[in-house]
C-alpha cells in the first residue's frame, strides 16, 4: 500500500474533541507517531515510513512530565511547533495532536499508571527510576486517544521499544508496532533532539558511541563477549563517559551469554560533556 503526500498543512488539533472531529472514520487505516517535538530527520523517516502503510497518519506532539525525572532536563528540553508543522505539512502528515499537559492529564499527575516492570529496572530504567513507567503511560494513552491501526516507534530507543511492545502484547492492546531503523547523520551520529545541546567539540567526541557500536557489531559472528570486548574497548579509546554497555535479548531485555545466538540488542549510554546520549545496535549473534 503506497498512499500520495497530501498537499497543505496538517490539521492541528489540541483538545480531546478536536482530536476526535480530525479522525478519519474506519475502516480507512490509521497510523501515530508519538513525539516529543523538536522534530528532525529521524522523525520523519517515521512519518515516511507510515504514508506507505495508511490511509491517515497522525502525529503526536507532547513533551511528557511523567518520563522526566526531578534533575532532568523538562523545562530544557527544545521546543518549535510551528517549525515542526512546517516540516510535517511537508511530509505530508494529516492531523497533528499537540495537547497542554492538562488535557493529557486533566486530574493532574494520575493515580493509575503503568508499571515496566523488568524493563523499568535495568539499563535506562535503573539510570532514570520512573522513566519507562511515565513513556508506557502516555504511549497508552494517546493509543486509546488516537485509535490508531499500527503505531511506529524508533528503534533508537530501543528499550522504550521493547516495553512498548511488551505492553501492548501483555495489555491486549489492539495495534501494530512497528520498529523503523535509527536516522543516523553522514558522521553516524544517532539523530535526537539532543544533540542540539552538543558543543562543536562535544559533537566530535560524541561520534565514538556510534563508532563503538559498530566495532562490537563487526563481531557479531565471534559471540556475546567478542562483541562487549570490541564495543568496550572502542568506548575506552574515545574516551568517553558510559554509563552502561549492554548485550540484551530484544523479547526480554536480559543479558545474553557468551553461547547465546540470534537476535540481539548492543546498547549504550554516555554522557558527552553534560549532555547524555543513547544509541544502540540490533545485531544477530552466531
Amino acid at each position: 500500500m503506497t498512499h500520495a503526500r497530501r498537499p497543505g498543512h496538517p490539521v492541528l488539533t489540541t483538545t480531546r474533541d478536536e482530536l476526535v472531529a480530525a479522525l478519519t472514520p474506519a475502516p480507512a487505516r490509521r497510523a501515530v507517531i508519538m513525539t516529543m517535538g523538536a522534530l528532525h530527520p529521524g522523525h520523519l523517516a517515521l512519518v515516511e515510513h507510515a504514508r506507505r502503510l495508511a490511509d491517515q497518519v497522525v502525529v503526536t506532539i507532547f513533551v511528557n512530565p511523567l518520563q522526566f525525572g526531578p534533575a532532568e532536563d523538562l523545562d530544557r528540553y527544545p521546543r518549535d511547533l510551528q517549525g515542526d508543522l512546517t516540516l510535517l505539512a511537508a511530509a505530508g502528515v494529516d492531523v497533528v495532536f499537540a495537547p497542554t499537559v492538562e488535557v493529557v492529564y486533566p486530574d493532574g499527575d494520575p493515580t493509575v499508571t503503568v508499571s515496566a516492570g523488568i524493563f523499568g529496572e535495568v539499563l535506562e530504567g535503573a539510570a532514570r527510576p520512573g522513566h519507562l513507567d511515565g513513556v508506557l503511560t502516555v504511549v497508552l494513552k494517546l493509543l486509546h486517544l488516537v485509535r490508531p491501526d499500527v503505531a511506529l516507534f524508533g528503534q533508537k530507543d530501543a528499550q522504550q521499544l521493547m516495553a512498548v511492545r511488551r505492553m501492548v502484547r501483555d495489555l491486549d492492546v489492539p495495534v501494530r508496532i512497528d520498529a523503523v531503523p535509527t536516522v543516523r547523520d553522514s558522521d553516524g551520529l544517532a539523530l535526537s533532539s539532543r544533540n542540539a545541546f552538543l558543543s562543536p567539540e562535544d559533537r566530535v567526541r560524541a561520534c565514538g558511541l556510534s563508532a563503538a557500536l559498530f566495532a562490537g557489531a563487526a563481531r557479531a559472528g565471534s559471540g556475546a563477549d567478542a562483541v562487549r570486548a570490541a564495543t568496550a574497548a572502542a568506548l575506552r579509546s574515545a574516551g568517553l563517559e558510559v554509563e552502561y554497555l549492554a548485550l540484551v535479548d530484544p523479547v526480554t531485555v536480559a543479558e545474553v551469554g557468551d553461547r547465546y545466538s540470534g537476535e540481539a540488542v548492543l546498547a549504550l549510554a554516555a554522557r558527552v560533556g553534560s549532555t547524555r546520549l543513547i544509541d544502540n545496535v540490533p545485531l544477530t549473534l552466531r
